[in-house]
């Protein structure tokens, strides 16, 4: 008899079984075990994943170039998306970066409204709606078909979180204050995510929500790529 070799939910005895045999695990072992070590992977990098950007802000005591809008939509959609998982009883290495996200994602924005102009009161309304209203989804005390309602229109949250900010990195072509390894990690994350969620069989919706993840994490991590370049050659010809 195998020994069990299981930690975290991940069984490392059929991979470990094979090796011993000097053969090369199956790919019905072999998937579901690189899933759950990319998954607590993403979870442990995701606790880090914002802080570029909040010390690009605190470094240059500047939003330049940040559309609001785009992360209050996405502090909304990381809420629903984070409740939605939890209602599901998904394994935590399937959806655990959505808690980090979400904290962190509160932190960046209560910096942006700090380095904004004086807040007005439909921010202070938004502001108070959301404390209100969070607890109540993250604890799932809301109908079931509502929940399911809010979790579709959470992918459509998601598209309109980063439209403005695409639209905006393009008519100013330049990407302001944005952090090039934030996006990167975000485009990374959402394409590891899309393995792990068809590993882990999350319904389609979640597979769907990586998809537009890379999608729109690209495309602005191209625009960060593309905008820095002239930028920078400006500079060159400054100095000569």
């Amino acid at each position: 008899m195998g020994v069990e070799m299981k930690f975290l939910g991940m069984d490392f005895s059929c991979a470990f079984g094979s090796l011993s045999d000097g053969q090369f695990p199956e790919k019905d072992c072999l998937l579901p075990l690189i899933s759950k070590l990319l998954g607590y992977c993403i979870v442990a990098a995701s606790t880090t994943v914002k802080l570029p950007q909040i010390l690009k802000i605190l470094k240059h005591q500047s939003v330049r170039g940040l559309s609001v809008m785009a992360f209050e939509l996405e502090l909304v959609g990381y809420t629903i998306a984070l409740a939605y998982c939890l209602h599901k009883g998904l394994p935590f290495s399937a959806y655990g970066e959505l808690a980090f996200l979400l904290i962190q994602a509160i932190i960046l924005l209560a910096i942006i409204y700090y380095y904004s102009q004086p807040l007005g009161t439909k921010t202070w309304m938004k502001a108070l709606l959301y404390c209100g209203v969070a607890p109540t989804i993250l604890a799932g005390q809301i109908d079931p078909i509502l929940f399911e309602a809010l979790y579709a229109s959470q992918h459509a949250i998601f598209f309109c979180a980063r439209v403005p900010q695409i639209w905006q990195n393009y008519s100013n072509k330049s990407t302001g204050e944005l952090s090039f390894l934030t996006c990167l990690m975000n485009s990374a994350g959402s394409l590891v995510r899309v393995f792990t969620s068809l590993q882990e069989k999350a319904p389609t919706s979640v597979v769907l929500g990586s998809v537009i993840g890379i999608v729109l994490n690209g495309t602005i991590l191209s625009q960060i790529i593309m905008y820095q370049k002239p930028s920078q050659g400006k500079k060159e010809k400054k100095k000569d």
